[in-house]
């Protein structure tokens, strides 16, 4: 867990107007007994977890992949590589939408904006070096050309919502 009290706030009232926002069907699904805090969630969200992606062409058409998902700091982070199709779809049109699930017993989904960590030309983001090292220590130090193979996404959210029936179910990796 790598959230600060002060990104733990900022997680679950997003958490918490997400759901009470939501569709009456959805929150007959998910209600306070089906359901996850904050720090119940970075607490297993720990390591890799696949995510499914999805982002739209520029006909409109929707996309959907696989990419390994990090959640850190009360977000989550992606990569993939610079010349991928997804890669295009989210400079062009930075809305996305990813999905965690763990069988029938966790469900975590999520809207928002992608905001590049490690652009080709620019300032890389200020939270970049930190994330670099976490990747690399990870995947290994060469696994890709980091500066140039892989760019990397924050999802910066605006609805998120999560499924969680029975917590004692729930491991971590």
């Amino acid at each position: 867990m790598r959230e600060t009290p002060e990104e733990l706030t900022e997680l679950q009232a997003l958490l918490d107007a997400s759901l009470a926002r939501s569709t009456t069907h959805l929150r007959s699904i998910i209600d306070a007994d089906r359901t996850l805090t904050a720090g119940q969630l970075t607490a297993v969200l720990t390591g890799m977890r696949v995510l499914a992606l999805s982002t739209v062409t520029a006909h409109g058409e929707p996309r959907i992949s696989a990419v390994d998902g990090h959640f850190l700091h009360g977000r989550w982070y992606f990569g993939t590589a610079r010349n991928a199709a997804k890669a295009r779809h989210l400079a062009a049109r930075p809305g996305a939408s990813v999905a965690h699930l763990n069988g029938e017993e966790l469900g975590v989904f999520t809207h928002g904006t992608v905001e590049e960590m490690n652009p080709e030309t620019g300032e890389p983001d200020a939270e970049w070096p930190e994330l670099l090292a976490y990747f690399k220590d990870l995947y290994g130090e060469d696994a890709f050309d980091w500066d140039n193979e892989v760019v990397f996404y924050r999802l910066r959210p605006h609805w998120m919502t999560v499924y969680a029936p029975d917590l004692t179910k729930l491991t971590t990796p």
